[in-house]
């Protein structure tokens, strides 16, 4: 059984035009992928627009809510909020292939897509690289600003003179 069913877009017997799917995304979700999460408490809703036409179908993958993260200067968990959103074309072809970033395609034979991987994805880039907490005092940036390493502009050395000798010897030449 495939784990990931659940997130399955079934377009066959469908008409051509916009129809709209919605995902409850929580732990349980991220769990499939059994990876290490960077967040907790994940409370998602990803709403997807598909566009059917006769020989391609048209996504837009939007995620919206709340996960919980670890201030990386505090070590405090804050609640960030979750808003991305991604287009993805899908054409059908003879195999699966997925190599270019704006358009996947299928094989002809499918009658569904998943929609999990983009799911996934979605939320990760929507998740920063730098966690701050938007709670943090002033006082907690004071210590960090007390033990962060200074930009010291270094000062070009001066020249060796051994090598300003060897240059003049040169010239002469």
């Amino acid at each position: 059984m495939d784990k990931f069913r659940n997130y399955d877009i079934v377009f066959s017997g469908l008409k051509n035009g916009k129809h709209e799917f919605r995902f409850e995304i929580d732990k349980k979700f991220f769990q499939l992928f059994d990876t290490e999460q960077e967040f907790t408490e994940p409370k998602i809703v990803a709403e997807i627009l598909m566009d059917k036409h006769t020989t391609f179908l048209e996504f837009k993958i939007k995620t919206s809510g709340t996960v919980n993260l670890v201030c990386d200067i505090t070590n405090k968990n804050f609640d960030y909020p979750i808003e991305h959103e991604i287009d993805v074309l899908v054409n059908f072809g003879e195999e699966f292939d997925d190599s270019n970033i704006d358009v996947i395609t299928i094989p002809r034979t499918d009658y569904a897509f998943n929609a999990s991987q983009l799911i996934y994805e979605d939320v990760m880039l929507a998740i920063p690289m730098k966690k701050v907490s938007p709670d943090i005092s002033d006082e907690d940036l004071e210590i960090l600003e007390k033990f962060s390493p200074k930009d010291e502009i270094e000062e070009e050395p001066e020249s060796d003179p051994r090598w300003e000798a060897l240059k003049k010897l040169k010239d002469k030449n």
